[in-house]
C-alpha cells in the first residue's frame, strides 16, 4: 500500500515537473515577454515568464494525472 502511495507521488512530481520545464521552454521561444512590459524590466518579465509557466505547466499536468486517473477507474464502471 506504501509502496503505490509512493509510486503515485513520484509520478505526480515528475509529471509537474516535467510540464513546468516544457511550458517554461514554450513561453521563452514564443513569447517576448520583455518588449510587452516597460523597458529595463528584464528581471521583472523573466519572473514573470517563470510564474506564468508554472501556474500552465500545473494545470497541464494536473489534466494528465486527471484523464490517467480516470482511465484507471474505467474498468470499476463494468462491473
Amino acid at each position: 500500500m506504501y509502496q503505490s502511495m509512493g509510486l503515485s507521488a513520484a509520478l505526480t512530481l515528475i509529471s509537474h515537473v516535467l510540464f513546468i520545464l516544457i511550458s517554461f521552454r514554450l513561453l521563452s521561444t514564443t513569447v517576448r515577454f520583455d518588449q510587452l512590459l516597460r523597458p529595463n524590466h528584464v528581471r521583472e518579465s523573466r519572473l514573470l515568464m517563470l510564474f506564468l509557466s508554472i501556474a500552465l505547466g500545473y494545470l497541464v499536468s494536473s489534466f494528465f494525472l486527471a484523464a490517467i486517473q480516470a482511465s484507471r477507474n474505467l474498468p470499476y464502471l463494468l462491473r
